[in-house]
């Protein structure tokens, strides 16, 4: 219902039964009648019920046999698991997996390419190489022919470059 009607209401809601009013002073007398005849419920608790019942009921909870346990995970699963992981963890150490590279192995053009996209700078070339890779009569016995290395700047290198350095 909305608050703003609550004062329109005629009803309280309560209802009683059918010849209620009529029939209740029957209904009190025999009630009333009952209690005279009998004034005990009819319910008895025994002497010294509540004075033994801890007892009683601690007797009956320690008498309890104990349940059979079963376990979540059983031997049998226990050693499936047990033999996966040992397999696993031979798998891994075995001499499979063991190969290393050489730089014998490395192709020039990889290692060109590498070089090339990576975008290293000439410290991290140089931090790479030893003082005899870098020494000088290694390229004083080198042969270049100018026409291998005119050949080289038309194909790699662009004029502007050449012209702005």
């Amino acid at each position: 219902m909305k608050k703003d009607k609550l004062h329109n209401i005629r009803k309280t809601g309560f209802k009683t039964p059918e010849d209620y009013f009529e029939n209740f002073e029957d209904d009190l007398l025999s009630t009333v009648k009952i209690k005279a005849k009998n004034p005990t419920s009819g319910f008895n608790v025994p002497d010294t019920y509540f004075e033994t019942f801890e007892e009683r009921i601690m007797q009956k909870v320690s008498d309890q046999k104990d349940t059979k346990v079963i376990p979540l995970f059983r031997k049998k699963h226990l050693f499936y698991a047990a033999g996966i992981a040992a397999s696993i963890l031979l798998l891994f150490n075995l001499s499979i997996f063991d190969h290393q590279t050489n730089w014998d192995d490395i192709d020039t053009e990889t290692a060109e390419n590498y070089v090339i996209n990576e975008n290293l700078g000439s410290y991290e070339i140089a931090s790479l190489l030893d003082l005899e890779d870098i020494d000088e009569t290694n390229f004083i016995d080198l042969n270049i022919k100018d026409e291998h290395i005119e050949t080289y700047l038309e194909n790699n290198a662009e004029i502007e470059t050449l012209l702005s350095e």
